[in-house]
């Protein structure tokens, strides 16, 4: 899996955008969350990916200044009550996980806990112990991941053994009582 396949599944994972509408307040643009109501200035996502949804599709570019953005060569300008969605980013110690284990951990990992309708942007807590380890030659230990999909709470915790061999652990608890626990071993 190359990092293209990787951020393949970036992109199509659930929660991973924010959607709203765009309005032009008093010379200023507003970005308003479909989900949540609440507004925020436009000008905070300057230089962060964008789609605008025009021609019945989307169109992804990188947010300019606030009202134009950059989709290729072509700079598009929004329009009131234009539909959004701005990608959300993930919290900074589960992005350096994810970019920390094998392809094959990783694509289990993330396979597994979309089957449970829990996508990697709905983690509230991640605990890497894995990157306090970077130096060391013998890398073993636990990592532990919270995940919140607004109907159900699941905790991951990610037992990991990188020496002779690689081995990766992944148990899965619902708050419903269901677990699920996956292993890797590579030799």
């Amino acid at each position: 899996m190359n990092r293209q396949q990787r951020m393949h599944l970036y992109d199509i994972q659930n929660r991973a955008y924010t959607e709203g509408t765009v309005e032009q307040i008093n010379d200023q643009w507003i970005f308003f969350d479909e989900e949540t109501e609440e507004a925020a200035m436009l000008e905070d996502f300057v230089q962060q990916e964008i789609e605008i949804f025009r021609m019945n599709r989307w169109k992804k570019g990188i947010l300019k200044e606030a009202g134009k953005i950059r989709i290729g060569n072509e700079l598009i300008m929004l329009r009131d009550q234009d539909l959004v969605r701005i990608r959300k980013h993930l919290i900074y110690s589960l992005e350096r996980l994810l970019d920390g284990i094998n392809d094959d951990a990783f694509f289990q990992f993330v396979t597994t806990l979309n089957s449970l309708n829990f996508s990697i942007f709905d983690c509230i807590y991640c605990y890497n112990h894995l990157s306090f380890l970077s130096d060391e030659h013998r890398k073993d230990g636990v990592n532990f991941m919270v995940f919140d999909n607004q109907d159900e709470i699941c905790n991951v915790q990610h037992h990991f053994c990188y020496y002779e061999k690689i081995n990766d652990r992944f148990e899965f608890t619902i708050n419903t009582g269901k677990r699920l626990i996956i292993e890797k071993l590579i030799s």
